[in-house]
């Protein structure tokens, strides 16, 4: 049984105009004693770990907010604190999200020395008037610099982030951040549609009409530009956000993500994480200030909960099948496969979800693929609509 950890890093130095995530600008100074309590959450996690989560780790995802305003020194405490009282597989994944204008060769190569061996770079888009839309504070040189930087100190599994759909945005500017990003020759490419979410800048800008809503069907035409400038360049098409280079021993799928897209457990540490552990959805206390107060109080806890735990959601059989099968759908290459469902959860899919799946086939956004494994997957069309499918698990 692999377990992956999922690290949540809170702080930026200034919020992006369409980011709702659990971050904070301006709060440097507790730095020091949010990684104090997150090793602390991790101790008091590992006094009552179950023997069969010991030394399962096989991912360790750093994500935020900007992990890489972290020193090496901070990301070596958390990862010794993790392997002390968790333990590791012996293939470990270990991601780290970065703002390209974060980053130096000298911290890249203290981090790739720790052990780091995968990067997530946030690109966004490779035109500076995009760039200043999203409240970023890289150019597209930080980029081109923080990629040589990783490619010089080892790093082999390099990922993109861009951003498509903005208000604004022509085919023209969406296919020149590809062309900028196929350029970079990295190894996996994340592409996500721009959602306007609320509280956010950019939900302001549009309420007060300086800039138009994103226009959906622009959005899809970016995606199919995507696809098939991806493909042609040699990527995998194996998530609908995601794309991976294949290589001759493994494919550079994101090992973390797989974990969630398969309905594996996995712990969330920080402020604002979630986790899923022994048959519970875990919700961590979202400030910073409050989640170091709460680690700090508590000396042991009762597994799977931490002290930092706010919110302990259990799962029922039926919820983890809707779920297996809903994010499974994601894998756009794979889909659900029929055996796979049947080994854990003792029932064919085609029994609990008839009607569901009927509906989806008569859509046309799903479909079976009678191959050897057989699998559920979505359509090409399916692709484009993935949300209106995923409904029908909700």
């Amino acid at each position: 049984m692999s377990i992956s950890v999922y690290i949540h890093i809170p702080f930026c130095t200034r919020r992006c105009s369409y980011c709702d995530f659990n971050t904070y600008a301006g709060l440097e100074h507790l730095i020091s004693p949010y990684i104090g309590a997150l090793c602390k959450e991790i101790e008091v996690l590992g006094k009552n770990l179950p023997d069969s989560y010991r030394n399962q780790v096989h991912t360790v995802y750093f994500g935020g907010g900007t992990p890489s305003l972290l020193n090496p020194m901070d990301i070596k405490a958390i990862l010794v604190s993790l392997e002390r009282n968790f333990g590791f597989e012996a293939s470990l994944e270990v991601s780290l999200e970065a703002n390209p204008g974060t980053l130096t060769l000298e911290k890249v190569q203290a981090y790739a020395q720790l052990g780091v061996n995968r990067l997530s770079l946030g690109f966004q888009s490779a035109n500076e008037s995009e760039l200043q839309l999203l409240g970023r504070t890289h150019t597209l040189e930080d980029v081109v610099e923080a990629v040589k930087a990783a490619q010089s100190a080892g790093i082999r599994n390099l990922n993109l982030d861009l951003i498509y759909g903005l208000p604004k945005q022509t085919l023209a500017d969406w296919k020149h951040s590809l062309n900028a990003a196929l350029s970079l020759d990295v190894e996996h490419l994340s592409l996500y549609s721009l959602t306007i979410e609320e509280g956010t800048l950019l939900e302001e800008w549009i309420k007060q009409g300086f800039l138009p809503y994103p226009d959906a069907d622009f959005a899809a035409d970016c995606y199919e530009l995507a696809r098939e400038m991806l493909t042609a360049a040699g990527y995998v098409h194996y998530e609908i956000s995601n794309w991976a280079k294949p290589k001759q021993d493994s494919p550079n799928f994101c090992r973390h993500n797989l974990q969630y897209w398969k309905n594996q457990e996995y712990f969330g540490l920080g402020a604002g994480a979630h986790g899923y552990l022994a048959g519970f959805r875990l919700v961590n206390v979202l400030h910073p200030f409050q989640y170091v107060q709460k680690v700090n109080a508590f000396s042991t806890s009762l597994f799977p909960f931490s002290p930092a735990t706010e919110h302990a959601y259990p799962v029922d059989r039926e919820e983890e099948m809707k779920d297996t099968l809903l994010l499974g759908l994601r894998l756009v290459r794979e889909g659900v496969v029929e055996e796979e469902f049947y080994r854990r959860f003792g029932k064919r899919m085609e029994q609990v979800f008839a009607k569901e799946i009927d509906r989806l086939l008569r859509k046309g956004l799903v479909e079976w693929v009678e191959t050897d494994p057989r699998r559920l997957r979505l359509t090409r069309f399916g692709q484009l609509l993935g949300n209106q499918a995923f409904l029908e698990f909700v």
